[in-house]
């Protein structure tokens, strides 16, 4: 029997540019600003977490402020998965404790390992999850060139709206491609 495979990862979502933060009235307050490391800048509004399967195609998301980690949205999801399924994501989501709950429930927890883990993976094992980290880079990817530059909204509620409208239409895009 061949295991579903999902693949998890966050992305941000700039509600304003960070230099104009003290004029950005949809949100208020350092919980939105988050840090994005691999562009190494700041930026002030949401993190859109999600979850692909290997196929890519969008299974979960929710929306949370810029500034909540990776650690800490990990358990939010609702891991309503097959039975023995295969989830992975990057360095972010390593959580021991949580990792032997999802154990319990016949899912099993691989992210990315740092070089000091206390849980190391075989090589292969960690270039099988590179492999898949590449799998949701370029769903966000697609998302992102889907989101316009900027997001006209008056109240924090229309611009989560906007933001979870254009997540489903990334949606509705994979389901173009299959058929």
């Amino acid at each position: 029997m061949k295991k579903s495979v999902y693949v998890i990862d966050s992305f941000p979502v700039s509600a304003c540019n960070n230099y104009r933060i003290q004029r950005c009235h949809l949100y208020e307050g350092e919980d939105w600003r988050g840090y994005q490391a691999s562009k190494r800048r700041y930026f002030y509004g949401l993190k859109i977490h999600l979850m692909v399967t290997e196929q890519g195609r969008p299974v979960e998301f929710f929306l949370t402020p810029g500034s909540w980690s990776d650690t800490r949205a990990l358990k939010m999801y609702n891991f309503d998965l097959p039975e023995g399924s295969w989830v992975t994501g990057d360095k972010a989501y390593t959580d021991y404790a949580f990792e032997d709950l999802l154990d319990e429930a016949h899912l099993d927890l691989q992210p990315l390992r740092k070089k000091n883990s206390k849980r190391p993976v075989p090589p292969w094992i960690n270039y099988l999850m590179s492999c898949y980290r590449k799998i949701i880079e370029t769903t966000g990817s697609l998302m992102e060139q889907l989101l316009p530059k900027h997001i006209h909204a008056v109240t924090p509620q229309d611009f989560e709206l906007k933001v979870a409208i254009f997540v489903l239409a990334t949606s509705f895009n994979f389901m173009n491609v299959a058929t």
